[in-house]
């Protein structure tokens, strides 16, 4: 395969949670499974990193977004980036839902489906909320 092609899927498989590895009998890359103790450790991973990670985000967010206009920007992407994960969300409940897996697996899906998109609603409030804070007010 073609070098470049590797990296876009390299990319693409971080992304939605593949990892390139190799299944020995037939070569074809494989998506890694956790085991429940190896969740938790992910899940706890994942929080410690995004806390070491809050300090620098909140200084950065404090130094560049000093008004309603600057917000903005930064609002509409995450919204975007919401929307992605959200359609993609949606296909997995779709497949969960068409191959039969477990109830709570589907509620749980359900559920993740449905805060998403409340969420992009309310995303797409604060947008809106930074056109009206940055216009001028009538006299």
């Amino acid at each position: 395969m073609l070098p470049a092609l590797l990296h876009l899927l390299d990319k693409a498989a971080v992304r939605f949670g593949w990892h390139r590895g190799y299944d020995r009998s037939d070569d074809a890359a494989w998506r890694r499974v956790y085991s429940h103790a190896e969740i938790d450790a992910v899940l706890a991973e994942q929080t410690a990193e995004v806390t070491r990670q809050a300090p620098d985000h909140a200084a950065l967010a404090t130094l560049t977004n000093t008004s309603a206009a600057h917000v903005q920007p930064g609002v509409l992407d995450i919204r975007d980036r919401v929307l992605d994960d959200v359609l993609y969300l949606e296909g997995v409940l779709t497949a969960a839902c068409s191959r039969r897996l477990p109830a709570d697996l589907i509620t749980s899906l359900e559920a993740a489906v449905d805060h998403a998109h409340e969420l992009s609603v309310l995303l797409a409030d604060t947008a809106r909320a930074t056109t009206t804070a940055s216009s001028p007010t009538p006299p």
